[in-house]
């Protein structure tokens, strides 16, 4: 399993990033990211003291483990330029928390993301088919999630997705170790989505090529 999209103790998570990654990398998962929710007053301290438990991690651990962020909740305007930022700053994913209905995200996140080329749109919610086809012309990764609530518009978006042949890939968004999920039942949601076996597979493929593009292994 990989997820490219989890929480710690740095924003709403329940662990620390060590005992996140330690429990993922329990649960078999082979790549990790921690992309802490950030807006202008947080994303120096997260980026910062993620990626210090990060190499920490990596040095003893066949699970690798990649520092990120997760912006979320900003005016579409300021998403461009904490997105710069956080890479300066070191991130090496970064997450947009995109239009998802069960939370009150501000019209025009989705496109303020894609414009602003992030690595992912979590959760785009009922993201529209011009939005879709600008994500696969500015390389960003469309996020199928196992997070409930999130999950209720995964059939829109899958379905949006292969329409206009945008890659995608599964995330956990965890924020508890009840969020941390095996390979399989992550299969059974991307199935759930409408995905054939073959398409949910995809999903890891383009998440391992991610991650180990970023670890330079590729």
């Amino acid at each position: 399993m990989i997820s490219l999209h989890t929480h710690s103790i740095f924003s709403d998570g329940e662990l620390l990033p060590s005992e996140l990654a330690r429990r993922c990398e329990r649960a078999g998962y082979r790549y990790l990211a921690i992309t802490d929710h950030a807006d202008s007053s947080n994303i120096e301290d997260i980026i910062k003291n993620v990626t210090r438990a990060v190499e920490d991690f990596n040095r003893t651990s066949k699970l690798k483990v990649l520092p990120g962020v997760e912006i979320t909740h900003v005016d579409p305007t300021l998403i461009a330029g904490l997105t710069s930022k956080a890479r300066t700053l070191g991130a090496k994913v970064v997450v947009v928390h995109g239009e998802t209905i069960t939370e009150p995200v501000k019209k025009g996140t989705n496109l303020a993301a894609i414009q602003a080329r992030v690595d992912i749109l979590a959760h785009p919610g009922l993201i529209s088919k011009s939005e879709m086809e600008l994500a696969k012309k500015n390389n960003v990764l469309i996020e199928i999630t196992t997070r409930k609530g999130h999950s209720l518009t995964n059939g829109h978006v899958a379905q949006l997705a292969l329409e206009c042949g945008t890659p995608m890939v599964l995330n956990t968004d965890a924020h508890t170790p009840s969020d941390i999920i095996s390979r399989a039942f992550g299969m059974k949601v991307a199935l759930g989505a409408g995905l054939s076996k073959k398409q949910a597979e995809s999903l890891l493929k383009n998440s391992e090529k991610f991650a180990k593009r970023n670890f330079g292994l590729m």
